[in-house]
């Protein structure tokens, strides 16, 4: 019996440490440019993006394709820096243990 409560201390716990890399991965914000910085993503510890800027002197209406490969090159290295952030998170939260746990989003 005492090891059955143990064990449900245990996942409350591990509960309580997900919801907080949760709220931490939330917070996070991580940001990445191309074109010199002419094009800046900003993306959230999950990878999702809150944030594009770009510099009106790249806005060039002939080349459109050139700026559509700028914000795609931004984003494509912001959410690789997220699923970084994200798995060092997670490795520390679990102890270096995989874990596939109801209710946390498989990001990456």
């Amino acid at each position: 019996m005492d090891n059955l409560k143990q064990l449900m201390q245990l996942g409350q716990q591990m509960q309580e440490k997900m919801k907080g890399l949760q709220d931490s991965l939330d917070q996070e914000r991580i940001t990445s440019s191309s074109g010199g910085g002419m094009v800046k993503v900003t993306v959230d510890g999950k990878g999702s993006v809150k944030l594009v800027k770009i510099d009106p002197t790249c806005v060039d209406p002939s080349d459109v394709e050139m700026l559509e490969d700028l914000v795609l090159g931004a984003l494509s290295d912001a959410q690789d820096k997220a699923q970084s952030v994200y798995q060092r998170k997670m490795k520390k939260a679990t102890g270096g243990f995989p874990m596939n746990i109801p209710g946390l989003p498989k990001l990456f």
